[in-house]
């Protein structure tokens, strides 16, 4: 088994990040990872970055980004430096595509979704040993076991989480090898948000526990291209009462920039910082000066859970502390 070991990260400067998708406003769920991983920077004397994740223009909404970022403004959410647009990176992203492909660790790809359900839903490396037409359509796939010989990485893949502790991952049955850059010739995440952490120096990365599934995988992306790992840490994820996630795929409520005091003190909550019930309806800015001191990591607990404004109020966080 595999043990990840970052403390090449430990004496670097904090820079953290919010890496949001512009398929649609941000709504609770967002502003809990987005106000997670701004405290964690902010409370570390950190930068924190945003990321605009614009990959999928078939998924996209016009005008989403910069909806996304005045939201962010509104809450008071002000990030460092320049935002970056991964539709502006295509280069870069050939870039380490062409070591990849020179360390013999990708390989074309032209099954099908209804050929990886076939598969039980986790690629077996089927092409890694068929001839592909690659003048058809097909997508580029990174090896993640049974690696070239000057890689020495087993299936196995362990890691500390920051929030939710020891993680470990078989990446051959748990995960099989990822799709780098599909058949439509878009790069795919997997390939991307690796890249961009690099290329930005990201040290510590704080999101929503419906990603910890996939931080074994670039992980060892990051091993494979002799990169710094980041931290990571996976807080808890907002859900609605049936059990899915709040997302907008699921049509969960845009945030109202009228509301922010009101779902910062909610997110908060949310996030078990225990805010002082006095703070219910001061302003973004007051909300999150006391929110930079008083962060703490250890106070979140689980890896979801129900999220619902009626019963996030002042008095019932204060009986029930």
């Amino acid at each position: 088994m595999s043990s990840v070991n970052n403390s090449s990260q430990h004496n670097q400067a904090y820079i953290g990040r919010f890496a949001p998708s512009p398929t649609g406003p941000l709504h609770f769920g967002s502003l809990v990872s987005a106000i997670a991983s701004y405290l964690d920077a902010h409370h570390h004397n950190g930068k924190w970055l945003v990321r605009m994740e614009d990959l999928d223009p078939p998924r996209e909404q016009t005008g989403a980004a910069n909806e996304i970022l005045r939201c962010l403004q509104d809450y008071g959410l002000e990030w460092d430096g320049d935002v970056v647009y991964q539709s502006q990176r295509w280069d870069i992203y050939e870039d380490y595509l062409y070591r990849l492909r020179q360390q013999n660790l990708i390989y074309p790809c032209d099954c099908t979704r209804q050929d990886l359900q076939t598969m039980g839903g986790i690629y077996n490396g089927r092409c890694r040993t068929r001839t592909v037409d690659t003048r058809k359509p097909h997508a580029q796939r990174l090896k993640l076991y049974d690696l070239p010989e000057q890689f020495s990485f087993p299936d196995e893949l362990r890691f500390n989480d920051l929030i939710q502790g020891e993680q470990q991952q078989n990446l051959r049955t748990q995960a099989g090898d990822q799709i780098l850059k599909r058949k439509d010739n878009l790069y795919a995440y997997q390939l991307a948000v690796v890249v961009d952490d690099i290329e930005q120096g990201i040290t510590h990365i704080i999101r929503g526990s419906d990603l910890l599934e996939v931080s074994a995988r670039q992980i060892l992306l990051f091993e494979l291209l002799d990169a710094p790992v980041p931290h990571y840490g996976h807080v808890t994820l907002a859900s609605q009462a049936n059990g899915q996630k709040l997302s907008k795929q699921n049509l969960a409520p845009a945030l109202d920039s009228k509301n922010a005091s009101a779902n910062i003190w909610q997110a908060l909550a949310f996030l078990q910082q225990n805010p002082p019930p006095e703070l219910y309806g001061a302003t973004p800015a007051e909300l999150l000066a006391w929110a930079k001191i008083h962060w703490q990591r250890s106070a979140i607990k689980g890896l979801s859970a129900i999220y619902s404004p009626a019963n996030i109020r002042p008095e019932i966080i204060t009986n029930n502390s």
